[in-house]
This record gives structure tokens, C-alpha cells and sequence, in this order.
């Protein structure tokens, strides 16, 4: 199988490093791209700023694949996504040229002529990765190893707090989203309201607070399902990461400012639409009247149904990589920073297939691209041969400044480490039925 080449899904930001790193030692790689271009679902939030700066944005085998063309890599401030594909995702596959096939969708992975169920011959087989273009097309492509960064973009969590669409939601399409708002001009004089509890919930209240700022009679209500926003706002002064940090102070000033209507423990359970807008009703009977616009941005999940065919070891809880899953679990994960990764903890039943980039971490939200440029340049070592590379850590990550994992779901108090319980979040309450 050595003459077949390794197959990376994904052309986003850890599978474009994969490559860089893969041709850096001379292996043979293709790219699988859905997307008509690199970074595709990158491009979809470009709109939004990243709190990580320029130098923790770059992969270094990235870089020196890039240097001799004449690119610099920026050496400070903070890209939105559009900025990080122009300024270095869009060059560095430009220079991966035709490694990459775009608009063609990766729909199962296996090994060749053998099913999940059949042992025999099973690891002397190579991979196949079965494709359709965007014409309809389907193809084989054979493979000695596979890389999946195919990330999680693709498949947000619904707004039902049990992990299923909630009751109507299917049916209130028209009035909810699940992607961070870039043009919130139209929502003036509306009710909006956000659930979620991470950045990119954040990310949309401090965006809707502007407006409501600006526009007189635009209501934007904060629902969370936790007991407790203490979480939400982040580690402060403790998080290394300066613009995240700065994420959770203007998400707090809003809120005591009373801009924004924070409502606590609020699980949504079914959708109604009135004469008024959309009823939003909670598992405990509290109402939430009158929303023109929601935006559901609880978080993603991997796409699982390719790899249906492949051995895979992944946690029951998080559908992470089971070798990293107790490192990033929220429901656990205490003070200190999550530790980097590599090809040993993300080894897979199947010899030579490999989860990567924010695909490895399933529905755990703490994902840096730091922590996939690391995974990806471990693998590459490990599928090269060089296993001493393989096994080394190059990096430590930033520390959040939040510990004690997401806390008691229903508790006012925080984690060990969170705002004290006697801080005041929010100037006025909001009113629920």
C-alpha cells in the first residue's frame, strides 16, 4: 500500500496543515474539499473575529511551505475568519495546488472489500474513500492512511435542550438560526433572542447589543440552560488568551447594563408560532412570548454516518477520540490548561486512520486551532515513519482561567474557580410567563 497516497478530509485549517506537514516529508497526499474553495466553512463566519492572535493561527510546516513564494506570516493582532483565509488559509492552498479536489463530499469510509464486521485481511487492505463531485458523480479513492479534519461545522445542535429538535422547531425554520449574525440591520425593533452559553452565543449578543443600542424598541433576551451565567463569562484576568477574556467582560457589561435579558435554567421544549412571533416554551412551563428571530448556537456536533464502516473508538459522551475525551470533557475538566495531543492519543482501532482537528473533540466545545496544528504535525510524524517526532509535545496551550468543570447544571453557583455567587449579573431580570 505504500505507493497509495494519504487522503485528508477537509481543506480547513488543520487539514491544509496536514498536507503541509505530509509534503514537507515528501509523502504522497490529496485533499477531499466539499467546499468550491479552502476553509469553506471558515469563510461562512468570516465575519466573526477570532480571540486567538496571528501567531497562534498559523501552522509552522504552513509557514515554510509558504515562505519561499514570497509570503510573510502576520505578526500580530487578530484576524476575523475572512482575514485568516486571505491572509494564509487561501495561500497555503494555493500552494498545495492540485493535492486539493474541491466540491467533491466524502460519503463513507472503509476499508476496501471488507465491512465493520469482517476480521479477515482486514488490516492488509487499504482504505477506500468513497466521494460524490457536485455533479453527481461518485468515485473510489484508495488510501494507505486517512486523516478526517472534516471538522463539525456541517451539523449544529438544535435549540431542544435534550438534544433533539424541540417540539415546532422544524416548523419555526424561517425564524431560527444556527450561524453567528453578520447583518443584524433587519432585526431592529424586534425581539431576538440567543441560546447558548459559549463564544459564539456571545459572539451574537454582544452583536445584537449594538443594535438594540442603536435601535430603539429591539429587545434581545440571553436564554442558558444552566442554572448559572457565572461560566459563561469566562476566566478574566486568569485567561491567557487576551481577546477571549475581553469576550466574557463586554458580555458581562451588557447584561448589568440591562442591554441584553439574561434568563437562567431555561431548556427549550417546544416552539409556537402566533400571531405575535414565535412562543418559545421551556421543560418547566416558563413562556417566552413575542421572538421575531432566534438564534441557536448551542454548539456542534461531528458527522459520525461516513465513518460507519470503519472501527472506531470514541467516547459514548462527547464523541470525541476516546484518548482525549477525559482531557476536554466539560462536565470534568478542572483548572489548568487541556494538555496537547498527538497521533498516540488519537490512535484509532484502525491502523492509519486518524480523527483530527475539531472532529476529534466531538460536542466538546474547547477546541483552539493551536491544539489541531500540534495533532496534525504528531500524525504526519507517526504515518512518515518518525515516531520519536511522533511522540514529542511542541506545545503548551493557553490556560482558560476557568476550572471546575461546567459546574452543577442546575446550580446558581459557579465551578470553584467562577465569579463568587453574591455578583449581580444583569441590572433587571426578564419577565417569562
Amino acid at each position: 500500500m505504500s505507493e497509495l497516497p494519504v487522503v485528508v478530509i477537509g481543506a480547513g485549517p488543520q487539514g491544509l496543515a496536514a498536507a503541509a506537514h505530509l509534503v514537507e516529508r515528501e509523502e504522497d497526499v490529496v485533499v477531499v474539499e466539499r467546499g468550491r474553495g479552502p476553509a469553506a466553512a471558515v469563510s461562512e463566519w468570516g465575519h466573526v473575529r477570532l480571540f486567538s492572535s496571528w501567531p497562534e493561527l498559523t501552522d509552522a510546516a504552513a509557514r515554510r511551505v509558504l515562505e519561499p513564494t514570497g509570503w510573510t506570516a502576520p505578526a500580530a493582532g487578530y484576524p476575523t475568519g475572512a482575514e485568516w483565509v486571505s491572509g494564509y488559509l487561501a495561500p497555503l492552498a494555493k500552494v498545495l495546488g492540485e493535492r486539493i479536489r474541491y466540491t467533491t463530499t466524502v460519503t463513507g469510509v472503509a476499508r476496501q472489500g471488507r465491512d465493520k464486521v469482517v476480521d479477515g485481511g482486514r488490516r492488509s487492505q487499504p482504505f477506500v474513500v468513497h466521494t460524490v463531485d457536485a455533479d453527481g458523480r461518485e468515485s473510489r479513492l484508495l488510501a494507505r492512511a486517512v486523516i478526517d479534519a472534516s471538522g463539525t461545522w456541517g451539523l449544529p445542535n438544535p435549540a431542544g435542550a435534550d438534544g433533539f429538535p424541540a417540539l415546532g422547531e422544524a416548523a419555526a425554520a424561517g425564524e431560527i438560526s444556527y450561524r453567528i449574525p453578520a447583518d443584524v440591520s433587519e432585526l431592529a425593533g424586534s425581539h431576538v433572542v440567543v441560546v447558548g452559553a459559549g463564544h459564539s452565543a456571545t459572539h451574537a449578543v454582544l452583536r445584537l447589543s449594538e443594535l438594540a443600542r442603536r435601535a430603539p424598541g429591539t429587545r434581545v433576551t440571553w436564554m442558558l440552560r444552566r442554572g448559572s451565567a457565572a461560566n459563561v463569562f469566562g476566566g478574566g484576568a486568569g485567561d491567557e488568551l487576551p481577546e477571549r477574556a475581553a469576550l466574557g467582560s463586554r458580555a458581562r457589561k451588557v447584561i448589568d447594563d440591562g442591554v441584553v435579558d439574561l434568563v437562567t435554567g431555561f431548556r427549550v421544549a417546544e416552539f409556537r408560532q402566533e400571531a405575535d412571533g414565535l412562543t418559545v416554551i421551556a421543560e418547566d412551563g416558563r413562556v417566552v412570548r413575542g421572538v421575531g428571530r432566534m438564534f441557536a448556537l448551542t454548539g456542534f456536533r461531528p458527522d459520525l454516518q461516513m465513518l460507519r464502516e470503519l472501527r472506531t473508538d470514541l467516547d459514548p459522551t462527547l464523541e470525541a477520540v476516546a484518548g482525549i475525551a477525559s482531557e476536554i470533557d466539560p462536565n470534568i475538566h478542572s483548572c489548568g490548561s487541556v494538555g496537547a495531543t498527538g497521533a498516540r492519543e488519537l490512535v484509532q482501532p484502525e491502523r492509519g486512520f486518524f480523527i483530527v482537528g475539531a472532529k476529534s473533540y466531538g460536542r466538546a466545545p474547547t477546541f483552539l486551532a493551536l491544539t489541531g496544528f500540534e495533532q496534525v504535525r504528531s500524525v504526519a510524524a507517526h504515518l512518515a515513519g518518525d515516531h520519536e517526532a511522533a511522540d514529542r509535545r511542541e506545545l503548551r496551550l493557553p490556560d482558560t482561567g476557568v476550572c471546575g468543570g461546567a459546574g452543577g447544571f442546575d446550580d446558581n453557583a459557579g465551578s470553584c474557580c467562577a465569579a463568587p455567587s453574591t455578583l449581580q449579573i444583569g441590572a433587571r431580570p426578564v419577565v417569562v410567563g
